[in-house]
């Protein structure tokens, strides 16, 4: 855990340089003594779930995309051209064109039902979707949305949601930053009504179980409870959740019959 304050204070750091911020400057602006500023980039003190969010909505990022420490992780959505090769080291994951477009319809299911919700922010959303891929993949042995899942501090994270969300702010969604119980919060409302036919009847009903089921809870208790699943247990901090690993849950969790 030292280590991982140390990592988390260099990440911060670079932030701030890129931003152009000065310590003092930064200090004034998450209302923190300099001294603190100094001590949490140089990994000596620890961080409150309330500081690692406020400094996320500062840089306009989300608190997992913060937390990400292990590598750069590059999202290419297909769109039938070329991927030229990058030289910085990276994960590069190519999501097909059909995977965007279903990413895309069960969000905005999702918005529609619960979206309006005040508990419903970010994190919870990507729980949702979470325990919707691999409910669907336990159940079935197929992927419904298939997206790509990282083990991070507050629970998997989809690591193609940003990517696809900022294709879709605008005409699909609205994003908005908001508050839950003082605490900064992200939430996304829906547009427009979902193409259900890009879904099928399974699938919706897997959908509304999920839904049914976390709908109700907040983003601790939701990432408190996906941190029990075997598929993030048995994963290491800041890399890929198998699919295959949820052949292997405990009796709470599995949804197989």
């Amino acid at each position: 855990m030292k280590n991982f304050y140390k990592s988390l204070g260099k990440r911060i750091k670079k932030l701030r340089d890129e931003a152009g911020l000065s310590q003092e400057k930064f200090s004034q602006m998450l209302k923190m003594k300099r001294v603190s500023i100094s001590q949490i980039e140089n990994g000596v003190r620890k961080l409150t779930a309330e500081e690692i969010a406020k400094i996320a909505t500062l840089f306009n990022i989300s608190t997992d995309a913060l937390l990400n420490l292990e590598e750069d992780i590059k999202v290419v959505l297909e769109e039938g051209k070329k991927i030229t090769p990058k030289k910085k080291r990276e994960i590069r994951i190519s999501v097909p064109q059909k995977n965007v477009e279903k990413f895309k319809e069960v969000l905005l299911y999702i918005l529609n039902k619960v979206g309006s919700k005040p508990n419903i922010g970010e994190t919870v959303i990507y729980k949702i979707l979470y325990f919707i891929d691999f409910d669907y993949y336990e159940k079935y042995e197929e992927q419904l949305i298939g997206a790509t899942y990282q083990k991070n501090p507050y629970g998997p994270t989809p690591k193609e949601f940003i990517k696809i969300v900022s294709l879709m702010e605008g005409k699909d969604l609205r994003k908005i930053k908001d508050e839950y119980f003082k605490y900064p919060q992200t939430k996304y409302l829906p547009l427009r009504e979902p193409d259900l036919s890009i879904l099928s009847a399974r699938e919706i009903t897997l959908i509304d179980q999920v839904i049914n089921r976390f709908a109700d809870m907040n983003a601790t208790q939701i990432s408190e409870y996906s941190h029990n699943d075997v598929p993030w247990l048995t994963t290491d901090e800041g890399k890929i959740i198998e699919y295959e690993t949820v052949f292997y849950r405990t009796t709470p969790y599995s949804v197989r019959d």
